[in-house]
């Protein structure tokens, strides 16, 4: 999604009869069928890796190179192609070939034990930070990369994204921060009792009066300073560093006096570090998100993300329609240079299929 939006032509190879419903990124992308049961089909996808810059397969290990479609082969014909292979555990190792999903990937990096609260089990979080922070996005970093040296040396290469190591990676910060060098270990307690896991009553969510919640990051002292003052405390009611668990106490019961906007009207615009949590359908209606335009209409979807970072030249450009399976076959053919009667030959015969646009139930 990400290099779509930002330009590049994306073309999904979609088997027939496909769960396009599965994927709710595609958007933009361009759709062929092709049967991968037919050896035309393998030898038609040869033949367009052979014309591409990059080819992305989420397969197990071993499956392309079954196909014929392994890096070794694909790259003999086309040195400087591309290959990115993003995977659950990696291509090598006693879990490569194992199934899995986020939960299990954040499991083994290490990273889910660190998630939750203080004496309960650890707490997965939504599917985001190993499918695609530590996976999709970290593949697509790899692929600029791989682009961008390629300038140098003419040739392509196998870029390996494990989800595993990829929300390890993203996380690094959780295992250097535990250093005893450091004067005050943010990652040194149980889980649920450090800096930033909740265990500070100046990191953390409250309810407020009205059920709504205000989530609080006064991490450096000044900005303590003017949390308190906006709570109504004196400097020494709750010193940052005292007795968290009693502050955090004292903080949720003045949070429960005012209702969200109230807290709002009171910390808005100060260097309290104090915002509102914004439910994901609402968070477009909030005056900065607005006037920022954070947020853009996206058909039956309602509202989605804006594109981010905003670069000031080649700023992106998504399209939020989703492809139907097969919908493109004609016209990424004829990109790629096949004539009306081969394209015609092709559909004859099964290799690939031009299907109907079904639109998402989802």
């Amino acid at each position: 999604m990400v290099l779509r939006d930002f330009g590049a032509t994306v073309v999904r190879i979609d088997k027939p009869q496909p769960n396009m419903d599965a994927d709710r990124l595609s958007r933009g992308k361009k759709s062929i069928i092709i049967n991968m049961k037919d050896k035309n089909g393998i030898a038609l996808l040869k033949s367009m890796a052979d014309k591409s810059d990059v080819l992305i397969e989420p397969y197990r290990p071993g499956v392309m190179e079954r196909l014929g479609l392994g890096p070794d082969s694909l790259q003999q014909s086309n040195p400087s192609l591309v290959y990115a292979r993003i995977s659950g555990f990696g291509q090598n190792g006693p879990f490569a070939q194992m199934a899995g999903h986020d939960i299990n990937y954040v499991a083994l990096s290490g990273v889910l034990s660190m998630l939750g609260e203080y004496s309960r089990a650890p707490q997965p979080p939504v599917n985001i930070l190993a499918d695609f922070a530590g996976g999709g996005l970290l593949c697509a970093l790899g692929i600029c990369m791989a682009l961008l040296e390629r300038h140098r040396s003419g040739l392509g290469q196998v870029i390996d994204a494990s989800m595993v190591e990829g929300a390890a990676y993203v996380s690094s910060f959780l295992w250097r921060s535990r250093s005893s060098k450091m004067s005050f270990p943010i990652w040194g307690n149980e889980r649920g009792k450090n800096l930033l896991d909740g265990g500070a009553h100046f990191y953390n969510t409250y309810e407020t009066k009205d059920g709504e919640f205000m989530a609080v990051g006064a991490l450096e002292p000044q900005f303590y300073e003017k949390l308190l003052q906006g709570l109504g405390l004196e400097s020494d009611a709750a010193t940052q560093f005292g007795d968290w668990d009693e502050y955090h106490q004292l903080f949720a019961t003045i949070f429960k006096t005012k209702t969200q906007q109230e807290w709002c009207n009171i910390f808005d615009g100060s260097d309290a570090c104090v915002v509102p949590v914004l439910p994901y359908d609402k968070a477009h209606e909030h005056r900065h998100n607005a006037e920022r335009n954070s947020f853009e209409p996206s058909g039956d979807s309602g509202t989605v993300p804006r594109p981010s970072p905003r670069l000031s030249r080649t700023p992106a450009v998504p399209d939020y329609e989703e492809p139907c399976a097969g919908q493109h076959t004609t016209e990424v053919l004829e990109s790629y240079g096949y004539s009306k009667a081969e394209i015609e030959c092709l559909l004859e015969t099964n290799v690939v299929e031009a299907g109907q646009c079904r639109k998402s139930k989802l």
